[in-house]
């Protein structure tokens, strides 16, 4: 049974599918890619359960309860008291996902070679976790050695945050594992995804 819950994996099918037809959110010639408006509409499933939301609050599960707004968004630019709209949250989110897929290329040898679902699961897991985490890390090391799956397998393992100073598992990051490592070893392979996607025109998938 999938665990990418169904508003999720209906989102990302339609996305797909659009895609495939040659549209997409962003209709202009920087349009990012495929793998990165999956990896945005992953964090805003797990970051904001797709609500938007606009004026920054404290994470209190966070490592240093960061000021936060948006899907996950901290950092200087994020200012106490300041409202940030849609267009707010779009032009403050994108460069850090943009970041992290030009990191995720940087430090997986095999990029090349993975399906759009593989590499949006590697750009949340950075998006989420930040590149010196993933890039020292077992999943980064077996994916490298060409073990793909032995790196998927490595994703729910990344599932902890600090509560009342304590380092627990944490369920929203749980979730949103099971749905990355499910991306990652499964989307695009089990024949399913791949014709759906092939039926529509065809996306990258392997």
């Amino acid at each position: 049974m999938s665990k990418v819950p169904a508003i999720l994996r209906n989102k990302l099918m339609q996305m797909a599918i659009g895609f495939a037809a040659g549209t997409s959110a962003y209709m202009s010639v920087q349009a990012p890619s495929h793998e990165v408006q999956l990896a945005m509409e992953l964090g805003a499933h797990y970051e904001s359960s797709g609500r938007h939301i606009g004026v920054p609050y404290v994470d209190k599960l966070g490592k240093g309860q960061p000021l936060t707004v948006c899907n996950g968004v901290t950092g200087p630019e994020v200012q106490k008291g300041q409202y940030y709209t849609k267009e707010d949250c779009q032009r403050l989110e994108l460069p850090k996902y943009l970041a992290a897929e030009k990191a995720a290329k940087r430090i997986f040898k095999h990029w090349g070679q993975y399906n759009v679902w593989v590499r949006a699961s590697f750009i949340d897991m950075i998006y989420n976790l930040g590149e010196p985490a993933v890039a020292v890390s077992s999943m980064v090391r077996l994916a490298n050695a060409g073990d793909l799956l032995g790196a998927c397998a490595q994703m729910p393992r990344w599932v902890r945050g600090t509560v009342n100073g304590q380092s627990v598992s944490l369920p929203g990051l749980i979730d949103r594992r099971a749905t990355t490592q499910e991306l990652c070893r499964d989307w695009g392979r089990d024949g399913h995804f791949t014709a759906v996607l092939v039926s529509e025109g065809g996306l990258n998938a392997r």
